[in-house]
């Protein structure tokens, strides 16, 4: 049986390779021989948030065992790590070496290789008369967790300021129609008031004028096709279930469009029926919070497994005072100065890096532009170029950071001994994306707090944390709406294991196993 097969060889290898961090390499090993054997679609929780891709060698043993073909889906950065580091070792660890090739397609039919692709390749649609990718070929994703942003990034389209120069190129008759709809709509999104995204949803009045235009020139000219990005755009617009977006450049007086789909369910779940999928993710979710995950992917009949994290060597620190003001008050930034203070102060008494985590660029401009003032040149916002590396200097270096920037770049840093989240990373209603994806659940009768905006954030806070983990650091969580709201208990449980700290003293950021 192949769970036997890659259980024995995957033991052996660990003992020859001196054993592997990871606790639960031959569990996972066995899940996915089975979903392999049985092509059976699972949706497997990690808990490996952080760089630590350990876990690797367990399901690519699995793969390399499998007597027929296989795909691994993954970004371009793992795909490197996977070729250069993961698959050398096995490949020459066992006794008959299964083909491995890196493309965007099926090599050929009669292959039994490994085949490495990108999300980009494996999303594209495919072509009826020669896919891509056969079915019921077992399919890898990982780094899952960004499945969804995946579909989106993929199918957004975009009409930059020098198309419409193509409209009235290909429609020189209906030339002054066109720039009067393109000046028509300059004129009702720059009387919008600015806000920090630089972007607004287009009304119905936007979009009907836009509609109504490109339904007009296709109508003049019925043998002609609307010249690309339009008639892309145009499609998707009269199809619905997406939101339309405007960029506007207020220097410039420009604007460019943007339309990137909402309804991911429908599409995605025709491609999980068309072979078996493994979906590994980094970070674990509650069972609520899963099955929310499973509509968002339209994955139906799939076996969820979840490995939780090791309490001895990944628990955190957790600071959480009861005493501050919440953040939608005027009391909070001065309470929050006041904590960050004492928090760097006792903090900077040991060798180690502090990261505080804000999302809120005024408060987050505010916070950098004092803290500078008090803790000199150690204060970075939003700068990769630290200061002081460690060791150099006994005063530790200080990151002021959005919630994106630290997730990008934290790999390039070192694990901090105090992460602070000043507010935690609930998506911004005044952000028109996230109103726009808003809006969809409410047209659809969904609970959008506990849909869209609370997942996202569970999310978010387990990557952020994973750092702090790694050098069982202190967290200092500043947002008491954990306290005082239904969905607190949800983030504390996201937050586990932790040790709640009930004061807090110099000693407790001194190194304990910080890997810099």
């Amino acid at each position: 049986m192949l769970e036997v097969e890659v259980h024995q060889h995957l033991r052996a290898f660990l003992r020859d390779q001196g054993g592997q961090p990871w606790p639960h390499h031959l569990t996972l090993a066995r899940l996915v021989a089975r979903a392999l054997r049985l092509g059976r679609s699972s949706l497997i929780q990690l808990g490996t948030v952080g760089g630590n891709s350990s876990y690797r060698v367990s399901y690519l043993m699995a793969a390399l065992l499998w007597p027929k073909g296989a795909v691994v889906v993954a970004p371009e950065a793992t795909l490197q790590q996977i070729m250069a580091t993961d698959l050398p070792p096995l490949q020459q660890w066992l006794p008959h070496q299964k083909p491995v090739h890196r493309g965007d397609r099926w090599p050929d039919p009669q292959f039994t290789g490994l085949l490495l692709t990108t999300p980009a390749a494996w999303l594209a649609p495919p072509d009826p008369g020669n896919p891509a990718f056969p079915p019921q070929i077992p399919t890898f994703i990982e780094g899952a967790d960004d499945l969804e942003q995946w579909f989106i990034d993929y199918h957004t389209l975009g009409l930059q300021p020098q198309d419409w120069l193509l409209l009235t190129l290909a429609y020189p008759q209906w030339a002054d129609r066109v720039r009067d709809v393109q000046v028509r709509l300059t004129h009702t999104l720059f009387h919008r008031p600015p806000n920090l995204y630089g972007c607004c949803l287009l009304d119905a009045y936007e979009r009907v004028v836009l509609q109504e235009l490109l339904g007009h020139l296709q109508l003049s000219s019925p043998t002609l096709t609307l010249p690309e990005p339009w008639h892309r755009f145009q499609t998707a617009l009269s199809q619905g279930q997406g939101m339309a977006l405007a960029h506007l450049d207020r220097a410039q007086g420009s604007f460019r469009l943007e339309w990137s789909p909402l309804n991911i369910a429908d599409s995605l779940g025709d491609r999980w029926n068309q072979q078996p999928v493994v979906l590994l993710r980094e970070t674990v979710a509650n069972v609520t919070q899963t099955a929310i995950s499973k509509g968002r992917l339209g994955l139906n009949d799939v076996t969820i497994v979840k490995f939780g994290l090791d309490r001895h060597t990944e628990q955190v620190r957790l600071y959480l005072p009861d005493h501050l003001p919440l953040p939608n008050t005027s009391y909070f930034y001065p309470a929050l100065l006041v904590e960050l203070r004492r928090l760097l102060t006792l903090s900077a008494t040991s060798p180690g890096f502090a990261v505080v985590l804000i999302n809120d660029r005024p408060l987050q401009s505010q916070v950098g532009a004092t803290l500078a003032a008090e803790f000199g040149s150690r204060v970075q916002i939003e700068r990769l170029n630290h200061p002081n590396p460690p060791g150099s200097d006994p005063n530790p270096g200080i990151l002021v950071s959005g919630w994106d920037f630290w997730r990008q770049h934290q790999q390039q840093l070192p694990n901090p001994q105090l992460l602070v989240m000043a507010t935690l990373p609930l998506p911004s209603l005044e952000d028109p994306r996230v109103a726009g994806r808003v809006a969809y659940h409410k047209q659809r009768g969904q609970d959008w707090f506990h849909c869209y905006l609370l997942p996202h954030a569970l999310v978010e806070i387990q990557r952020a944390i994973a750092p702090v983990r790694r050098s069982q650091g202190v967290l200092a969580l500043l947002d008491l709406r954990v306290l005082h709201r239904s969905y607190g208990q949800q983030i504390l449980t996201t937050l586990s294991p932790m040790a709640r700290l009930g004061y807090l003293d110099p000693s407790l950021f001194t190194p304990q196993n910080c890997l810099v």
